[in-house]
């Protein structure tokens, strides 16, 4: 199927979470208050900016979950599925595979929820083709892409942002 509009997507790092060491299972970090917090911020501006994601998937660690309820509660998304394709060590060229199904059903709004450095290393793989450089995604911080259809999606797709959450949504 040719894709006639390109796919908005939105590569969302989780918020501020748990140093790292404090809980036994690295999974288990949840957000801290602050992280919740500034979150929330940001899931208010994405209302403010009339951002709604026809899918929003989530990495299956407690932060990244946490990080799409706070979005669903405050309305960017309806609803936010787990996706073992977000968790650490996630690989681009599965996500892929699920992306050129989901391009099939005609939506064209969607948001993942995971980690560094895996979604600032897929934004540029996205755009560029490569890693060779350094993309930096902060806590609670967005990548905006324009994306073509799944299997042509590497190096050809188009960054629209790029921001860290005191952009997205300043005190």
């Amino acid at each position: 199927m040719a894709l006639s509009t390109p796919t908005e997507l939105y590569l969302i790092r989780h918020g501020i979470a748990a140093e790292r060491g404090t809980y036994l299972n690295d999974g288990d970090r949840p957000l801290t208050d602050n992280g919740r917090a500034k979150t929330q911020r940001v899931a208010e501006r994405l209302v403010d900016l009339k951002l709604h994601f026809n899918t929003l998937l989530t990495s299956p660690l407690l932060r990244a979950t946490q990080t799409a309820d706070i979005l669903v509660n405050a309305g960017p998304a309806s609803t936010a599925a787990i996706s073992q394709l977000l968790a650490t060590g996630g690989h681009l060229a599965a996500w892929l595979n699920w992306l050129d199904a989901w391009q099939a059903t005609g939506n064209q709004r969607l948001a993942l929820v995971g980690h560094e450095p895996d979604l600032s290393h897929w934004g540029q793989q996205l755009v560029q083709g490569d890693i060779s450089d350094r993309w930096i995604l902060k806590k609670a911080g967005i990548i905006g892409l324009q994306v073509p259809a799944a299997r042509q999606a590497i190096g050809q797709s188009r960054l629209i942002w790029l921001a860290p959450p005191r952009f997205i949504a300043p005190r």
